[in-house]
């Protein structure tokens, strides 16, 4: 295994930072929020679902795709946390879109 300038935890840790912080800002870039409320609620909703479940997520990922052994324990992690933070928002936010548009989440202005 290659000599890394970061101990094998920070690496990790960075590795996970990184795709959960890509993530979100492709969920907020594909689906365009409606305000700065949504956006910063939708970004930290993916950081933390990254940096959480990044690891676990990779792991499954990277086995059912056949790159078990071809990926290092950094690239796994960073695969897992960007997909488990671009899936965090829309897990929550398109819930979040369906309750609202039914009349049961947060009141509209002027209502």
């Amino acid at each position: 295994m290659p000599h890394s300038v970061f101990p094998e935890g920070l690496a990790l840790l960075a590795a996970k930072l990184f795709g959960a912080v890509a993530g979100s800002a492709i969920s907020i870039a594909y689906v365009l929020p409606r305000g700065r409320r949504e956006a910063a609620l939708r970004f930290f909703t993916g950081l933390v679902a990254g940096l959480v479940f990044g690891g676990p997520s990779g792991l499954i990922l990277a086995d059912r795709l056949g790159l078990s052994d071809r990926l290092g324990s950094v690239e796994i992690a960073l695969l897992g946390a960007a997909s488990a933070s671009l899936c965090a928002w829309w897990g929550l936010g398109m819930l979040a879109r369906l309750a609202a548009r039914h009349g049961h989440g947060p009141a509209k202005p002027g209502r």
